[in-house]
């Protein structure tokens, strides 16, 4: 329940909103007013339990008066607007703050009451839209998710949504002043390469060359620096070479996760020792990812950690089975109502509902596109400088609504914000290549790749970097990058078609006619008549190519 207390100076009313059994909106203070209106109330309470208290004009229009066009949908919030105004008079703008793309309830003057075990969430508030019934039905299923709104501010900063990890140096007993040094860089570059990684937070080297000035303890690792994993080992000579010894530990239990060994022929040939440790890092996040998963198998939803939640979530929902892609969005929405500030959770549900309709699975693609633009809306309400969530908002723009310009421009944002966003690098690249800049869609693919060396699904990254080269007509390095995809993940259709253009302009028709074949069995539904209707790229000579390279082997 929600009370707004407004300034004590300016006013003594609040709004106090029951979310429990019969739902009642109150204004109170020396006149008091409930608010009778079904959506009236309706509307603010969608309001009260949003993040920040707000929503996007768009979503509220299709939430409370369905997919009835913009201009009508648009006419009954703003009436719906207009009534409250009335009701509220002056103290409106006290409680309501309202732009061309949002609505906002000012939370800090909010409060809830009444009893949480009273009844259903919004028992009696009886709106007949699918959406909004879909919504108090997703509410009622796990009523725990709005407890968000009872915690105070200091407990939601503790919610993480990814886990944090610190690479120790490596300990050295002796004094050689090399040995010594290298067991130092080889900690702080394994840092800088997992710092990376949008899913991982990394501690500073820094701290973690504090820790090792007193033998480890990995309690008092843990307990300094709040770590969920840990990287330390040994370095050593070994005839004319040297030899680390590295392992990787669960900071909870101390349970040694892997351990791996490098060799050093020359202590300075560094560059052959960094190809090493970007497989260390690799090993790291691909562990990180696997326990993750693990763990939410094993667990009931209430017992797992937030941090579990969202790698599980982005890790399950790259996987190839369209079980793990569903299961993935349970643990994000999971995750972005546990952490209602934290932009992240949205940010990878935005991303779930665009693959969603990319992979053909969406039972209703303008429903799904909807819900990507307004986790994505939300994502950058919370943090407007999250290069992640720019990313996929430019994602989203390619992707549903073929809105090149705005595409680059969130992309463009993202980098400039964080010039090592492997992601923004590669979907940028994936845009400059459906609109036939095939330079700079393997440009910017190549620096995406060379940027996330240690991202557990790197099959995406092939696909799109086969995809750049076919918009540079370098078909057989488009045929490796898809086939090196599909040997992680043979269920991406975008790499399917992929690899059969590849194999079309390589002149290999018969291979092409049984790719084509393949393609068909994964997707059965799969049609060019499709392909022309969504495909951004099919205005463009790549998806003209595409089309043509598709139909000769075989597919209607």
């Amino acid at each position: 329940m929600l009370a707004l207390t407004l300034g004590k100076a300016l006013m003594q009313a609040s709004l106090e909103i029951n979310l429990f059994g019969t739902c009642s909106v109150r204004l109170s203070g020396d006149d008091p007013l409930d608010v009778r209106g079904a959506k009236h109330r309706a509307l603010i309470c969608m309001l009260a339990t949003a993040p920040l208290g707000r929503r996007t004009r768009t979503y509220l229009q299709n939430t409370l008066w369905g997919y009835s066009g913009y201009d009508c949908g648009h006419q009954n919030l703003r009436r719906a607007l207009a009534d409250l105004r009335k009701q509220f008079g002056r103290d409106f703008d006290f409680f309501f703050h309202t732009t061309n793309s949002d609505v906002e309830l000012d939370l800090e003057h909010v409060r809830f009451v009444g009893d949480v075990n009273a009844g259903l969430f919004l028992e009696d508030l009886n709106v007949k839209q699918r959406d909004f019934e879909d919504w108090v039905a997703s509410i009622r299923a796990n009523p725990a998710q709005i407890a968000a709104l009872h915690r105070s501010p200091a407990a939601s900063a503790v919610r993480r949504p990814r886990p944090r990890v610190v690479v120790l140096p490596l300990n050295y007993l002796g004094d050689d002043p090399v040995l010594r040094a290298l067991g130092d860089w080889i900690g702080e570059q394994t840092c800088r390469i997992l710092s990376r990684s949008k899913l991982l937070s990394v501690i500073s080297h820094l701290s973690g060359r504090a820790m090792v000035q007193n033998p480890i303890v990995i309690s008092d690792v843990r307990q300094t620096l709040d770590v969920d994993y840990l990287a330390n080992g040994t370095i050593r000579r070994s005839g004319k070479g040297v030899v680390c010894d590295i392992d990787f530990i669960a900071a909870a239990t101390g349970q040694v996760l892997w351990t791996r060994e490098l060799y050093l022929e020359d202590a300075n040939h560094l560059d052959k020792l960094n190809e090493s440790l970007n497989a260390i890092a690799f090993s790291i996040a691909r562990s990180i990812a696997h326990s993750a998963v693990a763990a939410v198998q094993a667990q009931q939803m209430d017992d797992i950690e937030d941090h579990n939640l969202t790698i599980a979530g982005a890790t399950l929902m790259h996987r190839r089975t369209l079980r793990d892609f569903l299961k993935s969005r349970d643990y994000l929405i999971e995750a972005q109502t546990r952490m209602d500030g934290i932009a992240e959770p949205l940010t990878w549900l935005g991303k779930w509902y665009v693959l969603n309709v990319m992979k053909g699975y969406s039972l209703d693609r303008a429903r799904d596109a909807q819900m990507a633009v307004e986790c994505c809306a939300r994502a950058l309400d919370i943090d407007p400088e999250s290069s992640l969530a720019l990313t996929i908002d430019g994602f989203v723009h390619t992707i549903l609504d073929h809105n090149v310009e705005t595409a680059e421009r969130r992309f463009d944002t993202a980098l400039q914000i964080n010039p090592n966003e492997s992601l923004a690098w590669l979907l940028k690249g994936s845009l400059k290549a459906f609109t036939d800049d095939g330079a700079a869609a393997v440009d910017a693919t190549t620096r995406a790749r060379r940027l996330s060396p240690i991202d557990p699904f790197g099959y995406y990254y092939d696909s799109l970097a086969s995809t750049a080269h076919l918009a540079a007509e370098n078909y057989q390095n488009a045929l490796d990058y898809a086939d090196k995809s599909l040997r992680t993940n043979d269920r991406h259709l975008s790499t399917h078609r992929a690899r059969i253009v590849a194999l079309h302009h390589l002149g290999r028709g018969e291979d092409a006619r049984k790719a084509a074949q393949m393609l068909m069995k994964n997707f059965p539904t799969f049609s060019l008549a499709q392909y022309r209707k969504s495909h951004p790229a099919t205005n463009y000579k790549l998806g003209q190519q595409a089309i043509a390279a598709l139909s000769a082997s075989g597919i209607d």
